[in-house]
């Protein structure tokens, strides 16, 4: 397997990983500049060479994903028979610098409809290292043409269409997923936020509306929902910067990104 194929793997399964790269080599060394290894939890996939540098990148590479270690780190290593190495001799005679880049499981979003403010919404956050998943029940909000405004996304998007049960989709979710509830039917919107407190590996929670709106949902999800009031203080409405108070689309939108990458930043999922 490729390296390039490893950290896509990776990804996929959202597990952590640390790309180990040797930066630099003076004189002789088992691998040139360039060279690539992939550290995940468990496994390791390409070489920088093996010996005392690639056993003691990959100890370090497990001790930075065990600790989230979210900054690059370089080591240094003087391949000769003078220095003391925990693995071994290596006595090429060169010396080698080696890069380990984090590579963090990325945050996942998903956006219950994709109407005016959730496409503007979906805009945004596709400018974003993300998996970022967009449901709604209408089969045109969700076309191709319709989301070809995405086609340069820098998240991995993917497209859910529900006709009949959006909420059958949050189980299937990545752990961790931020929620926005914008939907057309406020009805769905409801049933959306019940489901949605009753599936516990989701992320943070929130719910575009009124005041008013709130105030009946609360009412409903503690009546016939029965949910305590703990549990529905997860969901936060309303969404969005406070003082951005402009009600255009493209202003909702970029107030609730805004707020979503400050409880990013907030909580560090």
């Amino acid at each position: 397997m490729t390296w390039v194929t490893a950290v896509a793997r990776l990804r996929a399964r959202r597990e952590p990983g640390v790309l180990v790269t040797v930066a630099a080599v003076r004189g002789h060394a088992p691998r040139e500049a360039g060279a690539k290894l992939v550290v995940g939890g468990v496994g390791t996939w390409g070489s920088i060479g093996g010996g005392n540098v690639e056993a003691v990148a990959i100890d370090r590479a497990r001790e930075m994903i065990a600790a989230s270690a979210p900054e690059p780190e370089l080591m240094d290593f003087a391949l000769n028979d003078k220095v003391t190495n925990p693995h071994g001799v290596q006595c090429c005679g060169g010396t080698v610098s080696v890069l380990l880049e984090p590579l963090p499981v990325v945050r996942a979003v998903a956006v219950f409809g994709v109407g005016h403010v959730g496409l503007e919404l979906a805009r945004i956050l596709a400018r974003q290292d993300l998996d970022l998943h967009l449901v709604d029940t209408r089969p045109d909000i969700l076309s191709e043409e319709r989301l070809d405004v995405l086609a340069d996304a820098v998240a991995q998007v993917h497209v859910h269409h529900t006709p009949l049960l959006p909420e059958e989709v949050l189980e299937d979710l990545p752990r961790g997923t931020h929620i926005l509830i914008m939907t057309h039917d406020h009805a769905e919107d409801a049933a959306l936020c019940d489901a949605a407190l009753r599936t516990t590996h989701l992320g943070s929670i929130g719910l575009i509306g009124s005041a008013a709106k709130w105030t009946r949902f609360r009412r409903r999800l503690a009546t016939e929902g029965g949910h305590d009031d703990a549990t529905i203080g997860r969901i936060k409405t309303p969404i969005g910067l406070t003082n951005i108070t402009g009600k255009a689309p493209a202003t909702i939108a970029l107030s609730v990104a805004a707020d979503l990458l400050r409880t990013f930043e907030a909580d560090g999922n």
